[in-house]
């Protein structure tokens, strides 16, 4: 018998099209008047001395936050630093009006983590939509899990870690921010990659075989880690009516469109994909190994940034980047941050979507 009778699910999930359209926003240009940079030319933005805190205030605050939304779509990453003034219910009132300008659903809110929630935080917190990033909770919760599944953990190389937030839900993330608010004293740098640079690079045969297929996130590890340590996950509406239960695991498309800028984006990439919907487990396995080696050898579709200052944070967009934390300040002292998560839409692809370099292409 063929291995792909063997290997191959019998019900394969379909490609969830569009139901009507979407035309990309556009911004207005009401940023451009506050000093920043691209990182690299591909993605990242940095806005020097922009205080978010000013930009929720401000008497244009709703242009001004629906151009920053568009701005992260298309950059991938922006950053701003030393915001000593962005609480964490102001960090989540940013997040929430960055989705509901650029065309949130109504039904997502913000996330709750099944496991980084305040049931459960090392460092204090009572918001349960607040992600605390914890270098003591991270030992707490997951190496010693790690340690257990996988001696040799420690002498692992760490590309496992590269990821899209919270993609094993049925409604996953649209915007992500991170503000560390204790630094060690040198490392733990983070890095984003783009997945519209993934798209681009592979080719337009390939392309469209990629659009036919679906795949399968799952996160068995966060289980494995409440067992482990004695708690339950958070099994109640997590931000959405569809987030709900302990399964953590859903089923979306490897190429996906992002509602805000219309362009396509490889999806399945890192620690939350299970396997490719349809293919052998060889051949699911080949696609997604080779999705990471693009990633990870292509440095020129990644950006890499230094937190130099408490209170420095980071906004990303999940429907198109993915991200890594850089776990190499052991003895260098704690790192801690808090982390505030929206939900978009349902992934799906729009058949009249395009790839990022054929759109910007188009503005020239």
């Amino acid at each position: 018998m063929a291995p792909s009778a063997v290997d191959a699910q019998a019900e394969v999930p379909v490609v969830t099209k569009s139901a009507a359209h979407r035309e990309p926003l556009k911004t207005t240009g009401a940023l451009d008047a506050y000093e920043h940079f691209d990182v690299t030319p591909t993605i990242g933005r940095e806005y020097s001395n922009a205080k978010i805190v000013d930009l929720l205030n401000a008497p244009n605050s709703d242009e001004l936050l629906r151009d920053l939304a568009i701005t992260i779509s298309e950059r991938g990453v922006v950053f701003f630093r030393a915001q000593d003034d962005l609480t964490n219910d102001l960090q989540k009132k940013l997040i929430l009006r960055l989705g509901e300008l650029s065309g949130r659903p109504a039904t997502s809110g913000l996330h709750i983590h099944p496991v980084l929630n305040s049931e459960r935080e090392v460092e204090g917190g009572n918001d349960l939509e607040i992600s605390t990033i914890s270098s003591v909770g991270r030992e707490k919760y997951y190496e010693s899990v790690k340690t257990e599944v996988d001696g040799l953990n420690t002498k692992k190389q760490d590309t496992s870690q590269w990821h899209s937030d919270i993609a094993f839900e049925p409604v996953p993330a649209d915007y992500s921010s991170l503000r560390l608010v204790k630094l060690p004293k040198t490392g733990g740098d983070t890095l984003w990659a783009s997945g519209y640079e993934i798209y681009d690079r592979i080719s337009e045969p390939y392309q469209a075989f990629l659009e036919t297929l679906t795949a399968t996130f799952e996160q068995p590890f966060f289980l494995a880690a409440a067992k482990h340590n004695g708690f339950q996950l958070y099994d109640k509406p997590r931000g959405s009516p569809e987030n709900v239960g302990s399964t953590l695991k859903a089923v979306h498309p490897v190429v996906r469109t992002n509602p805000v800028t219309g362009w396509k984006s490889v999806f399945p990439v890192g620690a939350h994909v299970k396997h490719i919907n349809g293919l052998t487990s060889e051949e699911s396995k080949h696609l997604l190994d080779w999705f990471l080696q693009l990633l990870q050898q292509n440095h020129d579709l990644q950006v890499r940034f230094k937190w130099r200052s408490p209170n420095d944070i980071a906004i990303w967009d999940n429907r198109s980047v993915f991200h890594t934390a850089t776990l190499d300040y052991d003895g260098q002292g704690d790192r801690f941050g808090n982390r505030a998560v929206g939900l978009g839409e349902k992934p799906y692809l729009d058949p009249q979507s395009k790839s990022r370099r054929a759109a910007l292409a188009e503005r020239e």
